[in-house]
């Protein structure tokens, strides 16, 4: 945890400075929280809707939050959650069609996710991982986070993890190798 972070976090801890300590807290986080989520959903909508309820339950559970990890991590995984349960959702309202399919036509549409040919087509590949080993490359590559801070945002084990990310990195490999 930073200084910055701790003293915030202490702040959290008290009535009067509690409400003043989070505003800054989600300052400090929020469009991190907001970029990762985004490349999850894809959606600038759900991204957001994502996002606000990933601060709302943080500020709902921050007498829950353990001090042992950094705020930053606990933020990450209330909204990783809250990203792959909005995945669930969607592909449980759209059962018929490929979800997988109607997130990629919003990258195809989304001008800034798509600003070059070869952006868009990590993100094609991207779509073809499942949800969580989507989320473990993308926490991996894009946020360069280490691996103990993944499993801590994911509850999984390193070795998971280093797994899943390896086989992420064949099937992106492989998808774009053979897609043109």
């Amino acid at each position: 945890m930073t200084k910055t972070e701790s003293l915030l976090v202490q702040q959290l801890n008290d009535e009067a400075t509690a409400k003043q300590a989070f505003s800054q807290l989600v300052s400090l986080y929020q469009v991190k929280i907001y970029h990762t989520i985004r490349r999850m959903l894809i959606d600038h909508e759900d991204t957001n809707d994502a996002v606000q309820l990933t601060f709302i339950k943080a500020w709902q559970k921050r007498a829950q939050f353990n001090e042992r990890a950094s705020f930053f991590t606990w933020l990450y995984r209330i909204g990783t959650n809250e990203a792959l349960q909005h995945l669930r959702k969607k592909r449980q309202q759209m059962s018929t069609v490929d979800y997988s399919e109607v997130l990629l036509s919003h990258c195809a549409a989304e001008g800034e996710l798509s600003a070059d040919e070869v952006q868009l087509k990590l993100e094609k590949a991207l779509l073809q991982l499942p949800d969580k080993q989507r989320l473990v490359f993308q926490l991996k590559y894009f946020d360069e986070l280490k691996y103990e801070e993944i499993a801590t945002i994911t509850s999984t084990s390193v070795g998971a993890l280093k797994a899943s990310y390896h086989h992420a990195v064949k099937k992106i490999e492989n998808y774009i190798n053979h897609h043109d």
